[in-house]
């Protein structure tokens, strides 16, 4: 089913393995057109409450089954929100959220540092096959109004697999420094900050709270893999609601191995479920006026406890 929208109505379009409805002015919807499950809602609107960093989210996000793979302000962090691009440590910023870390005072609820994620359009919104894709606009504003960032976003929705229970979800970004005063943006994290192995920011999912303690391994190893280095990781998780496991796994294009900075995953089960790919761990990184920079990135969903022969075959059949 296709058709015109009307301001403020919705477009619902179809294809062959997925179903997608445009609410306008609020959020994308991917449902899977055999079961009727909503897979990923992304949604665009502005936050009501500006010290959670307003931007930009994924919430819900659920396997082919509609099991729930994504949290949603947790009350241990009412700034985590599903599957969201942000910046702890920007420039003296926080676009990530929340309390800010400040070497030897600690976290401080600092609401004159929180910036936000301005959603300014579409450029595209493409149904075709079996995938949505869409590319949008975003300026990064500081806590006082200047625009420092303008961010060409790409997200794709796709290898919707029954059989294998899974499907991806890919996650671009180009940013570039568009700050008037002509200074450098530097990206940090409570790190380099001063807090040892704190290293989030980036793209960061937020697990539902019954993954915690869940397994987290990679390509060669298992368990501890805060701030090491790989190609993908993968974090599976128990249901309490149902009785099964999903596995989510993470993976960087290519391309990233020559990106502006190197990344290294934040990733915890304990005491909270999260992965991020940390493009600033241990070391800033600055981008300078005019600059820009790219990262790739893809989440495979799937239902199930996989194993790791299991991961690395699924990521090694999905093409960039």
């Amino acid at each position: 089913m296709s058709g015109e929208a009307l301001s403020g109505g919705t477009t619902p379009k179809s294809a062959a393995a997925v179903e997608v409805t445009h609410v306008h002015g609020e959020r994308i919807t991917v449902r899977a057109a055999v079961t009727g499950v909503e897979l990923f809602s992304y949604v665009y609107p502005p936050d009501p409450v500006a010290f959670e960093a307003r931007k930009p989210y994924v919430h819900p996000l659920r396997t082919l089954t509609g099991r729930l793979v994504s949290g949603y302000r947790p009350s241990d962090h009412r700034w985590h929100k599903g599957l969201q691009m942000t910046a702890s440590h920007l420039s003296g910023q926080n676009f990530w959220g929340g309390h800010s870390y400040v070497h030897g005072k600690g976290y401080l609820g600092l609401h004159e540092l929180i910036g936000s994620m301005r959603h300014d359009g579409f450029d595209a919104i493409d149904v075709c096959a079996d995938e949505l894709s869409f590319t949008e606009r975003l300026t990064w504003v500081e806590n006082g109004g200047a625009e420092w960032a303008r961010e060409r976003r790409g997200v794709r929705v796709h290898a919707v697999d029954p059989e294998t229970g899974s499907y991806a979800v890919d996650w671009s970004i180009r940013l570039t420094n568009v700050r008037e005063d002509g200074e450098a943006l530097r990206f940090g994290s409570p790190t380099t900050a001063g807090r040892e192995m704190a290293g989030y920011t980036g793209l960061q999912w937020r697990g539902p709270r019954d993954f915690t303690g869940g397994r987290v391994f990679g390509p060669e190893t298992e368990g501890e893999l805060m701030g090491t280095q790989g190609p993908w990781l993968a974090f599976t998780g128990e249901h309490d609601d149902v009785d099964g496991h999903s596995t989510l796994m993470f993976a960087h294009a290519p391309g990233n191995a020559h990106a502006i900075h190197a990344s290294h995953w934040f990733v915890r089960a304990e005491p909270i479920p999260t992965v991020a790919f940390s493009w600033a761990f241990f070391e800033e990184f600055a981008l300078d006026a005019g600059e820009s920079f790219e990262y790739r990135y893809r989440v495979v969903v799937a239902d199930g406890a996989w194993d790791r022969e299991q991961v690395a075959t699924r990521l090694k059949g999905l093409a960039w």
